[in-house]
């Protein structure tokens, strides 16, 4: 369990907020909108009005104590840039920042920023390859070359075996886990033998993936 400072109430951070408190995170989110505070009263540890720009406030808050600080005001670049230079001098460990725009990015880093997340564009990429591609269900982003895949799987594999099918060998792809009626079977062994509706869960580069994915 960790201690989160969450700062801005707008659509992502109550969503943000409200996904770190399911998972028994405790949460202090701040707002200067008062109603957004009363909001959040119900799924987070407890909410405060304020200005984050205030440097008293993040002093009150004691900004060094929570292991995560996240700044959610994308659009109102020189308030992120404010607060983050601000906790980072006060002593927060690590410091999320969302941004709007590519170019957000370098400043909010060179201010102290941990990390930045550019949710809508990670988002546009992953629906770009899920929906463009046959056969995709999903997919996570691990460098720019390289991702893991959750695929359908050829006709022609269904009744044979790992082994058989030489998957590693004849596409490059390591087969992590095999989904069959909601359930995965994480590292199948060699004699797995595939079935009708299964998918693949695959890690490999892209374009071994898209090879693959020629069926």
């Amino acid at each position: 369990m960790k201690n989160v400072l969450l700062i801005g109430l707008g659509r992502f951070g109550r969503h943000m907020a409200q996904k770190l408190s399911d998972l028994n995170h405790q949460v202090l989110a701040v707002d200067k909108d008062e109603r957004r505070v009363q909001d959040a009263m119900h799924y987070v540890t407890n909410a405060e009005i304020g200005d984050a720009t205030d440097p008293a406030l993040l002093d009150a808050l004691g900004v060094q104590d929570f292991d995560l600080c996240v700044v959610t005001m994308a659009h109102d670049l020189q308030a992120s840039l404010e607060i983050t230079a601000l906790l980072k001098q006060k002593g927060a460990p690590f410091v999320l920042v969302r941004v709007a725009r590519d170019a957000h990015a370098q400043f909010l880093l060179k201010c102290g920023a941990d990390e930045v997340i550019y949710p809508e564009k990670q988002m546009a990429d992953w629906a770009a390859v899920r929906y463009s591609g046959d056969h995709i269900f999903d997919y996570i982003r691990l460098s720019q070359d390289h991702a893991i895949y959750e695929t359908a799987i050829p006709d022609a594999w269904i009744g044979h075996t790992v082994v058989e099918l030489a998957v590693r060998q004849r596409y490059g792809l390591n087969l992590l886990a095999v989904r069959r009626n909601g359930q995965v079977e994480p590292m199948p062994g060699p004699a797995h033998r595939f079935g009708p509706d299964e998918r693949v869960i695959l890690l490999g580069s892209d374009r071994d993936v898209q090879k693959f994915l020629r069926f």
